[in-house]
């Protein structure tokens, strides 16, 4: 600090004595004097008036202090992140930095009792040559981390100026800035349960029967040899059992040989023979309707050489070369008839007609029948008593297990279902899925249940992790750790579950949590991109527009929460967010009208209009509308 010195002192007490003394006493208070100029007084005396005139200066800085200027944008501070940032320039006016002066400027935030130092700024003369005639400029970025009991405050400086031997000036503190604008917290939470596919179909599933028919060469009579064989009598017991069948098709075929190919219309009586002798049989079974209801799918093949060509490919009887001598003729130019003489000229050709041609000369019957399966109900009735401990879990299937927990909307028995099922096989699927139906009992839990719930569900996931740490895993794990608090865990886990191409569905939840943590991050353009991809919802719809307000696009941001209403009248959040769109286009009327349905939806929001300085420009307007 500025201190007067023990010279300058003496100096005015030597002073005040001179008017005192007589003549003679002067002429000897002279000499004394006079002695006196080598000594240590006189040289504090000389030290002295240099402190005078370095208090003078220091002075002078902190009186020319009161006309900075300083500038902070923004102004109110705004929250984006876990920061407050802060642009800082300053202009000091000219005289105001002496050479080898210096002078600090200390930004604070003060709210309450709690003062935080945000940054310092510093301006050396030697950095400023032309102090004396102009203003001196310096700008630089500050941030510092936000806890919610910092919103109502303001952005302060104090300056001190300094010297060449250290010696300190303070200024007063002044108010660069007033509190922190929290809209960014307006952000939904979204949370999103990735159960894993069960693996059960409960449509209709059709099972095909297949069997083949041989007919002598150039006929289609169906031999007694082929039915009264014992494919034939398997095939005469399916039919006896009256499956549930949708369609029977029958696809005849010939070989290439003249005597085949010369009656065009061979392979489709082959094919008719077989329907025939199938008719027969349900005739015999007493299908009765069942019959009326089967379709008849007739598929003669004629003059294609694909079936020759496959059978080819598995013959051994031949060599290699010789089966590119074969497929040489039969992918050359020419008509099917052609090529069948040009083969006859092979070497290879007796074989192939000993052992190949024949497997051609017959008609191929697929049927489809349906699948036999427990309805529904029963399924749930049966997964309801696994889970009760009542029957064995070989009732039924893992599949059907659990898929079961898809047809009761209560967590509790979804709960008990996977937990049979993770004793059952283990999967990952049925860990993770348990550890689903924890994340959304502890969404709609609080406080100490809530926690316990999500620790449960991590235990669940972990193990279902080490298993495959699949999307669905990965998904489920972001949930968790948002629900935690830990949003940079929860963005690193749903980043990558997306990178491992998940279901539409899936990816569709995950980019709604994904949107909404980029929110909380900061970062309003990933936000909206991913929100795009999201599936639809109010919240969704919010948030959306919450990242375009939030990136300063704010018609569009009115138009998404103007979506979100339209979606949910009763949504507060959305017309309050609104207002503060129309606040910024400097829209009043909409403002106004917005924070009132707002507070109509919910009143507790006036307390929060009232002191939101995102109304400050408005303040007069907002209070008399409210209240």
């Amino acid at each position: 600090m500025c201190y007067i010195s023990l010279g300058y002192i003496y100096f005015f007490r030597i002073i005040a004595i001179i008017p005192k003394i007589s003549t003679k006493s002067y002429i000897n208070f002279n000499k004394t004097i006079i002695q006196m100029r080598k000594s240590n007084v006189v040289i504090a005396f000389f030290v002295g008036l240099t402190m005078l005139s370095g208090c003078s200066a220091l002075n002078n800085m902190v009186k020319l202090a009161a006309t900075q200027q300083v500038d902070v944008v923004p102004n109110p501070l705004e929250l984006h992140g876990d920061s407050v940032k802060a642009d800082m320039s300053v202009v000091l006016p000219a005289k105001m930095l002496p050479q080898k002066y210096a002078y600090n400027l200390t930004t604070y935030y003060k709210s309450g009792d709690n003062d935080v130092e945000v940054g310092k700024m510093a301006f050396d003369a030697a950095d400023f040559p032309d102090s004396k005639t102009t203003t001196s400029r310096k700008s630089d970025s500050y941030s510092f981390l936000y806890d919610p009991a910092m919103s109502q405050g303001v952005l302060e400086v104090q300056g001190t100026a300094v010297d060449q031997n250290g010696k300190s000036a303070e200024t007063p503190r002044y108010e660069a800035a007033k509190g922190i604008i929290t809209t960014s917290r307006l952000v939904e939470d979204e949370f999103y349960s990735a159960y894993a596919f069960h693996g059960y179909n409960d449509q209709e599933e059709l099972i095909p029967t297949n069997v083949d028919f041989f007919f002598d060469q150039g006929r289609s009579v169906l031999k007694s040899s082929e039915t009264r064989s014992e494919k034939g009598k398997e095939f005469a017991a399916f039919i006896a059992d009256k499956n549930v069948t949708r369609t029977v098709t029958i696809t005849g075929t010939h070989s290439p040989e003249g005597t085949e190919t010369i009656n065009s219309g061979l392979s489709g009586d082959r094919a008719k023979a077989i329907e025939k002798y199938y008719r027969s049989q349900m005739r015999r079974y007493d299908y009765k309707d069942m019959a009326d209801s089967i379709n008849f799918i007739l598929k003669p093949v004629v003059e294609d050489w694909t079936a020759f060509k496959d059978a080819l490919s598995a013959y051994e009887g031949v060599s290699d070369a010789q089966k590119s001598e074969v497929l040489k003729v039969v992918n050359g130019a020419g008509v099917f008839e052609d090529k069948e003489k040009a083969l006859q000229k092979l070497d290879s050709y007796k074989a192939i007609f000993k052992d190949i041609y024949p497997g051609l000369r017959a008609a191929k019957t697929e049927v489809l029948t349906v699948k036999e399966k427990k309805t529904n109900a029963e399924i749930a009735v049966l997964a309801k008593q696994i889970g009760e401990g009542t029957a064995s879990a070989d009732t039924l299937s893992s599949e059907e297990l659990m898929f079961a927990a898809t047809l009761t909307p209560s967590l509790t028995e979804r709960e008990a279902i996977f937990k049979a099922a993770t004793k059952k096989d283990g999967s990952w699927q049925s860990h993770n899925n348990l550890g689903a139906v924890y994340l959304e009992m502890a969404a709609a839990a609080e406080g100490a249940d809530r926690t316990s719930k999500v620790e449960m569900a991590i235990t669940q996931l972990e193990i279902a992790s080490n298993k495959n740490n699949a999307a669905e895993v990965l998904a489920n794990m972001a949930t968790a750790y948002a629900m935690q608090g830990d949003k940079n865990q929860a963005y690193d886990a749903v980043v990558a579950g997306l990178e491992k191409n998940p279901s539409a569905d899936h990816a569709s939840g995950m980019n709604a949590v994904k949107g909404s943590l980029e929110i909380k991050r900061g970062e309003y353009d990933a936000a909206f991109e991913s929100l795009k991809s999201a599936k639809e919802s109010t919240s969704v719809a919010f948030n959306r527009g919450l990242a375009l307000l939030l990136n300063k696009d704010y018609e569009n941001a009115v138009t998404g929460f103007g979506n979100a209403t339209e979606q949910s009248a009763e949504f507060a959040k959305a017309y309050y967010a609104s207002a503060v769109a129309s606040a910024r286009l400097r829209n009043d009327a909409d403002m106004l009208s917005s924070l009132k349905m707002a507070i109509e939806k919910d009143p507790e929001l006036k307390e929060k209009a009232l002191n939101d300085l995102e109304f400050s420009n408005y303040a007069s307007q907002v209070a008399e509308a409210l209240n």
